[in-house]
């Protein structure tokens, strides 16, 4: 099997599905993890064509982006079999996807799991963490930031989620990144802070 070749096939085959999105879950997204995941992998003695493969379709059955879940993953996993993938690397590339969620709060057992993980995790914090939240929040006509405590909003997210993500890190070389951009959200929420404190 040609791996570079199937590298390039799922990119193309992802294209039509997040091409459009407005979410920050487009495919800059899928390539930003799949890279991130590659780079992972290789530290932690990990496959790095899988990783990098899981890496580019992710999100495929995610419910926030699709609207028949099962399907998406029957697809995906028919495709994986088309371009040549055996049976035991298919189930290893779903397995690792099934536990990638925030949101599910599963820990992966596998080490491609936790590479994926950690991948996905890094892209929703930093500098482009940022910029994906708030165009997460428009898109779904959420508000900036609200005086109500209460109220879910963009800001409310990075002390809901984000700010915990970089305890929640399963690779070392993945929490030192995640350290590194946790600051530069810290940074920002207290300058976000000082702008609005009128």
């Amino acid at each position: 099997m040609d791996q570079e070749h199937v590298i390039k096939q799922a990119h193309e085959y992802i294209e039509p599905f997040f091409e459009e999105d407005v979410t920050g879950h487009g495919v800059d997204h899928m390539k930003r993890v799949a890279l991130w995941a590659k780079r992972l992998a290789i530290q932690e003695e990990e496959s790095p064509f899988l990783a990098e493969l899981a890496g580019l379709l992710h999100d495929l059955d995610d419910a926030k982006l699709s609207s028949n879940t099962q399907r998406a993953k029957a697809d995906r996993k028919a495709k994986l079999q088309a371009w040549g993938l055996s049976k035991e690397n298919c189930d290893r590339i779903e397995n690792a996807i099934e536990t990638v969620s925030f949101q599910k709060g599963r820990i992966p057992q596998t080490m491609l799991g936790k590479v994926l993980q950690d991948a996905d995790r890094l892209d929703a914090i930093g500098a482009v963490g940022i910029a994906r939240t708030f165009a997460f929040g428009g898109a779904k006509g959420q508000k900036i930031h609200s005086k109500d405590d209460g109220e879910k909003t963009s800001i409310s997210h990075f002390h809901e989620k984000l700010l915990h993500i970089k305890e929640k890190m399963n690779t070392d070389t993945g929490r030192k990144e995640a350290e590194y951009r946790h600051k530069t959200i810290e940074r920002f929420l207290v300058e976000f802070e000082r702008e609005t404190m009128v």
